[in-house]
């Protein structure tokens, strides 16, 4: 009995990583969204994964605003080349560091980047597509302002674009794995 639970408790495991590794492979960056409002309960689920991401001393320092107002999306899309994307984006997720929070700006950094890449996977499994936006960091302190966040005390990381797939191109490929590897020593 007790090896049979084990045998159980390990398939589960297996096809949990399984199902990691196919939302890694499945997810790509979705530009083009279904007319249709997210539920709010499946944006503070892939919140919710996003403060799983590991952080230096655990200090969590990550901060979201979660942007459904058409009016703030549209002052938003000034401040960036990507003006669509953001206008037509059912939901966007502002993801900053409490500065307060951080201990070391390269570390804190890194730790926003798993944060956002789990909210990015929960999102794909949820049903729902992302797209990472970067370059309106440019305009991080106009963007505070839109929002209106004391520029002093969060530094920003990323928007990203929140909603149903209406997107069917395909993802991009990646080069084989030995175009990455240096050096097996």
């Amino acid at each position: 009995m007790h090896s049979k639970g084990y045998k159980n408790e390990t398939m589960k495991e297996q096809q949990f990583k399984e199902t990691v590794f196919k939302a890694i492979l499945g997810r790509r960056s979705i530009r083009r969204y279904l007319d249709k409002i997210p539920e709010r309960n499946k944006i503070l689920k892939i919140l919710e994964a996003g403060i799983w991401a590991p952080s230096g001393h655990n200090n969590q320092p990550w901060r979201f605003v979660i942007i459904w107002s058409q009016e703030i999306k549209d002052k938003l899309s000034e401040l960036t080349i990507y003006k669509s994307l953001i206008k037509e984006a059912p939901v966007l997720i502002g993801v900053f560091l409490d500065k307060k929070a951080m201990y070391h700006q390269i570390k804190d950094h890194q730790s926003a980047g798993a944060c956002i890449q789990n909210i990015m996977l929960c999102a794909y499994e949820l049903g729902l597509g992302t797209c990472w936006l970067g370059e309106i960091l440019k305009n991080d302190d106009k963007v505070k302002e839109v929002l209106g966040l004391e520029k002093e005390k969060y530094e920003m990381c990323a928007l990203i674009a929140v909603g149903y797939p209406n997107d069917k191109s395909q993802r991009p490929g990646r080069y084989p794995l030995e175009h990455f590897i240096l050096k097996e020593l």
